[in-house]
């Protein structure tokens, strides 16, 4: 019995190999784009996935005035990596990718006064000073991409190397001469009531 199932098994196996390479391409086949050069590639995963359009997330005039002041571009980081920041059909928002993934991301008002974009869903974060930025997942607690620096960025960072800002934790250096002493004014004499003379 177990030789004529194995026989069995044996002699089908061509078959069903044949009927899988024969199946007609369905919704499982990849989707693919044209890239430049005419060349035509499978799309990855993230490229296919549209990244969605909440339309609760109202932004604030500040949020609009801070969406002017991000980056735009292909921003080279550290170790060899780019984060490409676009801007978003929909005004404010941008879609900041970093390799293989990517996010929707609007401004958010920073105490610290740095630029800060995030996506909620997603749990990043792009995070913009005046001599780099950085990309960080919230979720799982450590940075994307660093030491990322438009050309702007590029200059005050070399700037910042020339001259440093004095540490926060250092004391100010003593100055050799004491600032000039304010001038007292004139004393005025007050007026001296008069007195009648004495009869």
């Amino acid at each position: 019995m177990k030789a004529l199932l194995a026989t069995l098994l044996i002699a089908a196996a061509p078959a069903l190999a044949l009927a899988q390479s024969n199946a007609p391409a369905g919704p499982a086949a990849k989707p693919t784009i044209k890239k430049r050069g005419g060349a035509v590639v499978p799309k990855t995963v993230e490229e296919a996935i549209e990244v969605d359009d909440d339309p609760a997330i109202i932004l604030t005039a500040a949020d609009l005035e801070i969406a002017k002041l991000i980056h735009i571009g292909d921003i080279p980081c550290e170790l060899g990596a780019t984060v490409h920041v676009t801007r978003h059909k929909r005004e404010g928002f941008f879609i900041v990718r970093a390799g293989l993934q990517r996010f929707r991301m609007h401004p958010v008002e920073s105490r610290t006064g740095a630029l800060r974009l995030e996506d909620p869903r997603a749990g990043a974060m792009w995070l913009q000073l005046g001599n780099k930025s950085m990309l960080m997942s919230q979720k799982i607690g450590r940075r994307l991409a660093d030491e990322c620096m438009s050309p702007a960025q590029a200059a005050v960072a070399d700037a910042l190397k020339k001259n440093p800002m004095p540490s926060l934790l250092e004391p100010l250096p003593a100055t050799t001469a004491a600032p000039p002493a304010a001038a007292a004014p004139p004393a005025v004499a007050a007026p001296v009531p008069a007195v009648p003379a004495s009869q």
